[in-house]
């Protein structure tokens, strides 16, 4: 691959490991509500949205969710990631190898600004992006390209000549609306629903985020 100029990454699931402990605590709380999902049906129909995208399928599904469902699911994480949340191994020496490369970098989250307050900050590594964009902040999740626009944007940089960092095939969409090319991080392998949705996109994947700067050209 080309260097690029500028490279936009996701945070869950790509800088923060958190989307394990956030899978088993939707597939706890949709239980009690009625609809029962198994972690692959959770991960091939219900991730890389953002939690009303979820409700909004669940209740689809044949949930009953309370009104109030979303704010309490958002509560529930929220004190759950502020327990402690690890890093994906190996993303403190990419950052560093981006600094060293003179690369700026950015996160595109479908995530509320809360949540990367929460996940980023405990570790402190907030201040490193140049930027830490909220698809729901901003009223434009994934996979419209507005968010990975304005993170290229914050970066000075020309969104064709960058790269985006993804785990989903929703993130990965977001990317391609946005004209900017994208690798999918698939840490557990091709087989999974999320790197299958990838591969099926024409993502190409990569396992390790400790060959990331490699890929990059660094």
């Amino acid at each position: 691959m080309t260097r690029p100029a500028a490279v936009l990454f996701d945070c869950d699931g790509v800088i923060v490991d958190s989307e394990g402990p956030t899978f088993d605590l939707l597939i706890e709380t949709l239980a009690r509500h009625g609809l029962r999902l198994t972690r692959t049906q959770l991960e091939t129909d219900y991730i890389g949205g953002t939690l009303e995208t979820v409700a909004a399928r669940a209740i689809a599904a044949g949930a009953t969710l309370p009104p109030t469902w979303v704010a309490d699911a958002y509560s529930a994480m929220y004190a759950m990631l502020a327990r402690g949340v690890p890093l994906v191994p190996g993303i403190v020496a990419t950052l560093d190898a981006l600094d060293a490369a003179r690369i700026p970098y950015a996160v595109g989250s479908n995530g509320t600004p809360e949540k990367m307050t929460i996940t980023l900050g405990q570790h402190g590594l907030t201040p490193r992006f140049r930027a830490t964009l909220s698809g729901q902040a901003m009223s434009k999740p994934k996979p419209a390209p507005d968010l990975y626009l304005a993170a290229a944007a914050a970066c000075d940089a020309d969104p064709a000549a960058c790269v985006v960092i993804e785990d989903s095939a929703t993130g990965a969409r977001a990317a391609l609306n946005a004209g900017i090319p994208c690798l999918g991080f698939a840490p557990h392998g091709p087989d999974t629903p999320p790197a299958r949705q990838l591969a099926a996109l024409g993502i190409p994947l990569f396992r390790r985020m400790a060959d990331l700067p490699a890929l990059l050209g660094l």
